[in-house]
């Protein structure tokens, strides 16, 4: 408990500085801030990219990528365990819940029965394939979980709706929910398999889809684990089958952050993030949003205003719940994610992954 007040407190100190850095500034591009917080590499030994990560703690994270690649930390990444399934070598891992060092659920993509779902129980010493998609229409995105027992999948639409899959007993088992509850998908309308976030989950019920690919981006969110779902449309740019909502990220089940944008190197990405504070029943814009695609986001634990949000291009901060954002980092990463004890990882491409540091009294 006493190092994670100690993090806590530094984070708050270095942000806070980072804060009075935006003020005054909400209409200007986004730029790279002054502000004391940097991702410090931790070699994982491979060139895996990985869109999948779950930080457990401040030493404690699961990292999940390309060519079935799953890596655990103990010692704060210092050291990564090599933990993959064996024969998952041909498998893109692109999600990773963890709960524990021991405990763990990883999500496979890709058409038909390459889409599966693997469940750990010792550390990865040993893997059980779970779930096996047998619909060669169909394709899983990413998961999320609601407690140690209750967790759904998302898959692209099959005959114009998404597809969740359930399970109720931590991942052991899963089954597709009824299609009945789910609105129909626009014409080319998807989900993107970016960062494991494009399913998230607060509170023990409260459930949200990204999209994107189709008119116009949109949120789903369901109330009741994936049964019924009601939609919204928001303001960051859909049209094409690159742009849309890659990332989102809820702090409790009113407050959500959503972030995108056109993963095409290169391209313009106006108006990359949007705020909710209704439960992601409207969206409103970014007053500042990042200067480039981003594909993750995050909240710093136990914070009402302070984010992250990462992509190819870099990463930035925000301190002000999502209506301000500024650069802080030109590195690239996928994917990010917060534990309690306020250990925040990313993950990407080249084996990369990086753990937020921040330096007090500048």
């Amino acid at each position: 408990m006493r190092r994670t007040l100690t993090t806590l407190r530094t984070l708050a100190a270095a942000l806070c500085g980072t804060a009075l850095a935006l003020t005054g500034t909400a209409a200007a591009p986004a730029q790279a801030a002054s502000t004391p917080l940097a991702w410090e590499n931790r070699d994982s030994g491979t060139d895996a990219r990985f869109r999948g990560l779950a930080a457990v703690s401040r030493s404690t994270a699961w990292a999940a990528g390309t060519k079935g690649t799953v890596l655990l930390t103990r010692d704060g990444g210092r050291s990564w365990r090599n933990v993959s399934p064996p024969g998952a070598g041909a498998l893109e891992f692109r999600d990773v819940e963890a709960f524990g060092a021991r405990r763990a659920v990883v999500l496979a993509i890709g058409e038909g029965e390459a889409s599966r779902v693997l469940r750990t129980d010792d550390g990865g010493t040993t893997w059980t394939e779970t779930f096996r998609n047998t619909d060669p229409k169909a394709f899983y995105d990413c998961l999320t979980f609601f407690d140690a027992r209750h967790g759904i999948a998302l898959g692209d639409p099959v005959d114009g709706r998404f597809r969740i899959l359930s399970t109720g007993d931590g991942g052991r088992s899963w089954r597709l929910l009824p299609a009945a509850g789910m609105p129909a998908a626009l014409p080319g309308e998807a989900a993107f398999a970016a960062s494991g976030q494009c399913v998230v989950s607060s509170g023990t019920r409260d459930a949200w889809i990204a999209t994107g690919g189709g008119a116009t981006s949109r949120i789903l969110h369901s109330a009741d684990r994936g049964r019924t779902w009601s939609v919204a449309g928001t303001p960051v740019p859909a049209g094409d089958p690159a742009r849309g909502v890659f990332g989102l990220a809820f702090r409790d089940r009113a407050h959500g952050l959503a972030v995108g944008g056109d993963y095409r190197a290169g391209q313009p990405s106006g108006r990359a993030a949007a705020v909710s504070g209704d439960g992601g029943a409207t969206w409103t814009a970014a007053a500042r949003p990042p200067g480039a695609y981003r594909s993750g986001a995050a909240w710093l634990p136990h914070s009402r205003t302070t984010a992250l949000a990462v992509g190819p291009a870099g990463s930035d901060v925000t301190t002000d719940g999502g209506r301000t954002w500024r650069a802080f980092g030109t590195g690239s990463y996928d994917t990010v994610d917060c534990a309690p004890d306020g250990g925040c990882w990313a993950a990407g491409e080249k084996g990369r992954i990086g753990r937020l540091t921040a330096r007090s009294g500048r």
